[in-house]
Formats: structure tokens, C-alpha cells, sequence
């Protein structure tokens, strides 16, 4: 999850957000940005340039423009309640405040006991997104999704880690066709030939496990079976030069070299993340070429999760300060694994 929230309350740094350009200022979180509710737009006030970052900027786009292109505008459907969570169900501290923490300084690094649960939660979050893949098809509504998913967590005894993550709605992420990251599930319903991101993240005896994947609604086109194929080709690519001692910024490179083949954008305002007994923690996985220090820990654990785009890389928000989509309306794609840095390599713990 990533997003952008008005002022007034706290910027958004979910799973995803502007990454070290803002991680790393000494300004309130604030004062980095200019939003005005209503208008779609937040632009930085932060002078820093980041590795040839240019276009910083979340610009603001009409919901019903959407040129060269048969497909319908995303548009925002009825959202209804958050669903309960019996009390019995372990909470992560953000449950009952609904203030966003932030991503918590320092890396998740674990003991045995950790790495197993963090095995669990990993494990239980592939299952429901491979359960949630299942509902998609035509008419089905997103919201729908989030009921299922929601359900199948708390009947394993997890959390539902987006609900009340800085006032989150739903239990998971939809993001359909132009929607980069961060769809609220509503009453719209699926229309043959979307493309839908469905982003999964479970808190299971305190450990978190968090997954995505793009998944094809009915009659596909070539266009878009090719994004989401790239897509996650640039997940795997990065996921197999991962290994202790591994300088992270070689992610980026691997992920923009093989999406420049293609002449895919890469979104660069979203990021991996630490994660494990919080949910958003060092470090910054930067899905785009930089040179940021760092290098992998043996028994850490961190999200790859690249998003790429037909056309435009920059992020419109809409009103609902959560839902991101592309300016120009173009697809976009994601795909997301949790991995741990064993003595060889990297685990995927997401799979099932």
C-alpha cells in the first residue's frame, strides 16, 4: 500500500510512498508537500533531486479524459463499511489509533522463531491473494474481493493489515487497469478485458506478510498481457540477484534496464519496504536506477513490489487521498513478493 494524505492529517508512506526523497528530509512531513482537497493534486515543496528524479510531481488529470483508447475511465464506485474483526484476532498497534506510523527506522532482521512466522504470515498472504484470483471475472464487483479476502484472514486468525492503516476503508487493495497502486474496493464492477492488481497483506502472531499480483479479467488484450508479463518478469529478475551483502540500488537497475526493453515506464514514487513485525520498515527498495547506499542483511526481509506503466509514470490521486492512477490513463501493472536473505540467496515468502 502507498499513498498521499491532505496535510491536515499526515502524508501517506504505505508499502509504497516517495521513497528516500522524502524518507530521508529533515522537514516535517507537512511541509514536503501542497495539497488541495478536491483538486487531485500534490506536489512536492522538497528541492532534493534523487538519481535524475524529474517529474516529482502528482499531477492532476480529469476523470473522464482518457484518449486513443476503447476502455472506460476508472471511476470511483460506492464504497461501504470496514468489516469487523472479532476480538479475539491480535491487532498490530495501528489498528486502534488509525494514525499512519510510518516506515519504522531500522531493518527487519530476524531469529528462528522470526523467520518462522514470518514463513506463516508470508504463506497465509499467497493464499488469499491466490483465493482473491479466483473472483475475478466479469461482473464481479471489487468490493466483493475485499469481503472474501477479508473473511478467509480473520477465519485464520489474522489481521487484515490495510484495515485502519491511516484510516484505510477496506482489508486489501484493488487496482484496476490505470490504477497504479492503492484501489479502494467499491461497487464497480469488473468489465471483460480489465486488468486487475489485487495486493494482499496479513498480520498473522505479529508478523506481517505481504503480497500482489496483476491478475487478467476475461478477454485480455495483447497490450495489456504484455505489461503484466514484463511486469512480473522484472519481479523475478530482481528477486534472483538478492543475497547477503547485495547493494539494494542493483534492484533498480535490474527492474529499469529490462522494462527499457520493452519501452515501459517505471513508477517511481511507490517503493518496497522492509517489513515483518511492522508493517513498513527500512529499507527503501527503490524500483528504478539510483545510487542509494545499502546492502541485504542474511535473515532480512523487505518487499520488491515494481509498478510499471504503458505511458506516463506520474501519479494523479484522486479525492479519496488513497487511489492513484496514471495522468494519462494509461495501463499499469504490479507485482509484489515478501523475501527473506538466506545464506545462498533469497526465500520468497509469498508463494504457495
Amino acid at each position: 500500500m502507498g499513498g498521499a494524505r491532505a496535510i491536515s492529517d499526515q502524508p501517506r508512506l504505505i508499502s509504497s510512498f516517495v521513497g528516500d526523497l522524502l524518507l530521508r528530509s529533515t522537514q516535517p512531513l507537512p511541509q514536503l508537500f501542497r495539497y488541495k482537497p478536491g483538486c487531485n493534486r500534490v506536489s512536492m515543496q522538497f528541492s532534493r533531486s534523487l538519481s535524475g528524479l524529474t517529474n516529482l510531481l502528482f499531477n492532476s488529470r480529469k476523470l473522464d479524459d482518457l484518449p486513443n483508447s476503447k476502455r472506460k475511465s476508472l471511476k470511483p464506485g460506492r464504497v461501504s463499511p470496514p468489516r469487523p474483526v472479532p476480538k479475539h484476532i491480535q491487532r498490530p498497534p495501528y489498528a486502534k489509533s488509525k494514525m499512519m506510523p510510518g516506515i519504522a527506522s531500522g531493518p527487519e532482521v530476524h531469529d528462528e522463531q522470526g523467520i518462522e512466522r514470518m514463513r506463516a504470515s508470508g504463506r497465509l498472504a499467497a493464499q488469499v491473494l491466490q483465493f482473491a484470483g479466483t473472483f475475478v471475472k466479469p461482473g464481479i464487483m471489487t468490493d466483493e474481493i475485499d469481503e472474501a479476502v477479508h473473511q478467509m484472514i480473520i477465519d485464520n486468525g489474522a489481521y487484515p493489515s490495510p484495515l485502519g492503516y491511516g484510516n484505510f476503508p477496506k482489508s486489501v487493495c484493488t487496482s484496476v487497469n490505470e490504477c497504479i497502486c492503492h484501489g479502494i474496493p467499491d461497487s464497480r464492477p469488473l468489465e471483460d478485458g480489465d486488468i486487475i492488481n489485487i495486493d494482499v497483506t496479513v498480520y498473522l502472531n505479529g508478523y506481517h506478510g505481504d503480497t500482489s499480483a496483476t491478475f487478467f479479467c476475461g478477454d485480455v488484450d495483447d497490450e495489456a498481457r504484455n505489461l503484466v508479463q514484463v511486469t512480473k518478469e522484472c519481479l523475478d529478475k530482481a528477486i534472483s540477484i538478492c543475497a547477503p551483502g547485495v547493494e539494494f540500488k542493483k534492484i533498480g537497475k535490474r527492474i529499469h534496464d529490462y522494462a527499457d526493453k520493452f519501452r515501459y515506464g517505471v513508477v517511481r514514487q511507490f517503493v518496497g519496504h522492509g517489513v515483518g513485525r511492522v508493517f513498513h520498515a527500512d529499507p527503501v527498495v527503490l524500483h528504478f536506477r539510483n545510487n542509494d547506499d545499502g546492502r541485504m542483511m542474511l535473515n532480512q526481509t523487505f518487499t520488491i513490489e515494481p509498478m510499471l506503466t504503458v505511458g506516463s509514470i506520474n501519479p494523479v490521486m484522486w479525492n479519496d487521498n488513497w487511489t492513484v492512477v496514471t495522468e494519462d490513463g494509461s495501463l499499469s501493472a504490479q507485482f509484489e513478493h515478501t523475501i527473506l536473505i538466506t545464506s545462498d540467496g533469497a526465500e520468497i515468502l509469498t508463494q504457495c
